[in-house]
């Protein structure tokens, strides 16, 4: 099973990955874009009853976007 600090290192190891292969922040959208199309994916592919929930993630995804504009925090 995999741990959360294994995914976190992953993820850590993308964002270099992304980092090393551009460093202008402005051009990392087309992989965020990308990941979240693969989650999607990932969340539908088990129970098609993922899709509503994946939405929901989205939804908090926009609202922690919004505070972390309001408040220069996460």
């Amino acid at each position: 099973m995999i741990r959360d600090y294994e995914v976190r290192e992953g993820l850590e190891r993308v964002a270099r990955d992304i980092h090393d292969y551009s460093s202008n922040p402005i051009t990392w959208l087309s992989w965020i874009t990308y990941l979240l199309s693969e989650l999607e994916k990932q969340a539908t592919d088990i129970d098609p009853a993922n899709h509503a929930r994946y939405e929901e993630m989205l939804s908090n995804l926009k609202q922690a976007i919004h505070n972390r504009q309001q408040t220069g925090g996460w």
